[in-house]
């Protein structure tokens, strides 16, 4: 029953393969919004991406999203900034061109945020070009040597740290998700890639690993409630 979590599952989800309509794209972006607020992204950037940046004391910072999505992590950053009176430059990186135009669409109320569209493998901005680079659920779309060539590009951007937040392969995870899709989801992309993804993610060690070999220093990464994966490293 559990040999399936043993290792990461690389069976393609439907947003990497693009076997999907454009209504159920933008209905998977807007299920996507609810699920996520929900179940823990959110959640993790403010316990713990958010307070590392607040202990720089920095009066202005900037970070990168890659894979920003909607960008909704990215406006929560902006309103955390503005609430301490801190400037921010926020940026999110997306390959889709649909999901560019949707982050900018979204992020109208929000000076501080802007779209790029763009290749997490050859990243558009110069070398530390950000002080902190993050992503949130974006790793395990990755192989591992795919994943160690995405952190390493990351690290090549960050002048101060990096960070990923992704989820835990974990059994309990997988079937709460399965269980609760059937009642709860109705976009297919949501319900089939979701669970999908569970399979595909990491567990604590593995994703250590992948930050070693692309050269992160002092990695450290902790679990956050539900079933959440927070990496941190320095550069």
């Amino acid at each position: 029953m559990f040999e399936r979590f043993r290792q990461r599952s690389y069976e393609l989800e439907h947003l990497d393969k693009g076997d999907y309509t454009p209504e159920e794209y933008e209905g998977c972006l807007a299920e996507l919004r609810r699920v996520n607020r929900w179940l823990g992204d959110s959640r993790a950037l403010r316990r713990s991406v958010l307070p590392d940046i607040g202990r720089e004391s920095l009066r202005e910072f900037s970070l990168l999203d890659v894979g920003a999505g909607t960008g909704e992590l990215l406006r929560e950053v902006a309103l955390w900034s503005r609430g301490r009176g801190t400037r921010a430059r926020l940026v999110g990186l997306e390959l889709n061109e649909r999901a560019a135009e949707g982050l900018a669409e979204e992020s109208r109320e929000f000076w501080e945020v802007e779209s790029v569209r763009g290749d997490v493998m050859r990243l558009p901005f110069a070398t530390g070009a950000f002080d902190y680079v993050m992503c949130s659920l974006f790793t395990h779309h990755f192989r591992d040597e795919a994943c160690v060539r995405v952190l390493a590009e990351m690290t090549r951007v960050a002048a101060r740290r990096v960070y990923v937040i992704d989820l835990h392969r974990h059994p309990v995870a997988y079937y709460f998700y399965t269980t609760a899709g059937r009642l709860f989801l109705h976009n297919r992309l949501v319900r089939e890639d979701g669970a999908l993804s569970i399979l595909r993610s990491f567990r604590p060690r593995e994703l250590r690993v992948l930050a070693d070999r692309a050269g992160l220093k002092d990695v450290k990464v902790e679990r956050r409630f539900p079933y959440r994966l927070v990496l941190s490293a320095s550069v």
